[in-house]
């Protein structure tokens, strides 16, 4: 039996999100369309505190993602427009902001046998990720097969990492949850308050010495939010492990606590359109920011719910955002 690496747990709490300036709707294609619901613009709210101040008081981030019925990223609302509560009982938002500013991403490439014929365009939708990036974002590279590697450590150079892809082959099994974990634990060293991993996976596990239940407890205490491509085509089901045939819904299942979200594919040819779309996502987000009304510091797992006050002038609106998070213990 080997040691597992202990979970930690932060004294504050940090949830972290990428901001965007400006009433608009947005898609990966076309990019923010500007709309003015409102005569006036929002006022300024006061600057979000920055995860590297210690304070005594646990302050709580959560990023947000709006979106419209045609699945457009809507931009440009205000605190008014959100209430946010935790465990049922309501808080009062005291940080808002909606701008785009620095993040540490994490690439999770899969590169095991069944990758072969998809690495081209799996490597396609990595570089148009990079084209909605932040000059002041930073990136590591995790590729994995039977078992994880950091490849390429935090750096500011896009063609460092896309130079390891070039040379990327494919063997081997997945060991997609230890991919997670060598992620999370490699994000400790992020620079930026904002951070998030991009997965990029055909399969399930079916080769991590971690499993399922430790990885979504890390999940959920890790200030990550995780999207994720699962590359599932049709009729490929035939001769798959049951861990690989779970692959779409454990993807789902972790993206969803962290806020991010978990798209399928089914197509090669849409890897590059979804990945840009992500990119994309990172930057149409609002951070909610609050002091919990419940002081204890317990450990325990607190829900998060977001609720929109529908603006007039906008169609039916839908938000995403992290589940919740573990108290602190000191």
């Amino acid at each position: 039996m080997r040691a597992r690496r202990p979970f930690f747990s932060t004294k504050i709490l940090v949830l972290t999100a990428v901001l965007f300036n400006g009433v608009a709707l947005a898609d990966a294609q076309s990019g923010p369309i500007l709309i003015e619901p409102r005569a006036r613009p929002a006022a300024k709210e006061p600057a979000a505190p920055k995860s590297n101040i210690r304070i005594d008081t646990t302050v709580v981030q959560i990023p947000v993602t709006v979106t419209d019925p045609l699945n457009r990223f809507v931009t440009g609302l205000e605190k008014k427009d959100f209430k946010l509560f935790e465990d049922k009982v309501e808080q009062q938002v005291q940080y808002f902001a909606s701008e785009d500013a620095p993040i540490s991403v994490g690439l999770i490439f899969d590169t095991s046998g069944s990758m072969g014929s998809k690495l081209e365009k799996s490597r396609q939708a990595v570089a148009q990720f990079f084209r909605t990036t932040n000059p002041e974002d930073e990136f590591f590279l995790v590729e994995f097969n039977d078992r994880p590697e950091l490849t390429c450590p935090f750096t500011t150079s896009l063609e460092e990492i896309q130079n390891k892809l070039t040379f990327t082959q494919s063997k081997g099994r997945t060991a997609l949850l230890d991919a997670v974990y060598l992620g999370l634990h490699t994000m400790k060293k992020g620079r930026n308050a904002r951070k998030a991993l991009l997965i990029i996976s055909d399969g399930g596990d079916n080769s991590s010495r971690y499993t399922e239940s430790e990885i979504k407890n890390l999940v959920r205490e890790a200030d990550v939010q995780i999207y994720a491509i699962g590359i599932f085509e049709s009729g490929a089901g035939r001769g798959r492990t049951a861990e690989e045939l779970a692959g779409p819904g454990l993807l789902q299942e972790i993206s969803e606590q962290t806020g991010g979200r978990a798209f399928a594919v089914d197509n090669l040819n849409e890897l590059p359109d979804i990945a840009a779309k992500i990119g994309i996502e990172l930057r149409n987000q609002y951070l909610l920011g609050y002091t919990p009304s419940n002081a204890l510091r317990d450990g325990k797992y607190r829900k998060v719910t977001v609720k929109l006050v529908q603006p007039r002038g906008l169609p039916p609106l839908k938000a995403f955002w992290r589940l919740g998070y573990y108290a602190p213990t000191q």
